[in-house]
């Protein structure tokens, strides 16, 4: 298990190779990278500033990724989570997975982006080409797709 939260960018191949290394038990390894996409809010899309709370970030993260742990037979996981301005392009989040088996590698790794975009504390705001800011508020559709993964006994409420 391992939780980072950064402002720095992050090397996709050399995240992967690390999280797998001498680790022959791996059978699937998945993987997400979530992008500051020039679609959003904000249609002059300038930049996108993720803030949080140091401390209290990384401890719901853990959290999330404990649970994912606890459902899914995963040799190792990965959350990488920037913060800070961002341009569109550029890289915002790193989820991984690896299973001996790739249909836990990919459940878990779909759970965790899912429980990401709607428990953990980060907040966006988007900056325009013209100036203006737009505080981002949180979607029903980002709660539609985390609600299928819940249960009565959940640690990471």
């Amino acid at each position: 298990m391992t939780v980072r939260v950064q402002r720095e960018d992050f090397d996709l191949g050399a995240e992967l190779t690390a999280l797998t290394a001498g680790n022959r038990r791996v059978g699937g390894l998945t993987s997400f990278v979530g992008l500051v996409r020039d679609m959003a809010e904000t249609p002059d899309l300038a930049a996108m500033t993720l803030e949080h709370y140091p401390g209290m970030t990384e401890r719901m993260l853990e959290r999330i990724e404990a649970e994912a742990q606890a459902r899914w037979p995963l040799e190792a996981s990965l959350i990488v989570h920037r913060y800070g301005r961002m341009e569109p392009g550029e890289q915002i989040v790193l989820v991984a997975c690896a299973s001996p088996h790739r249909e836990a590698a990919f459940e878990a790794c779909h759970f965790l982006i899912d429980w990401l975009k709607t428990k953990a504390p980060f907040w966006k705001v988007e900056e325009s080409r013209s100036g203006g800011t737009n505080w981002v508020e949180a979607r029903s559709s980002d709660d539609a797709a985390a609600a299928r993964w819940h249960r009565d006994d959940d640690a990471a409420e």
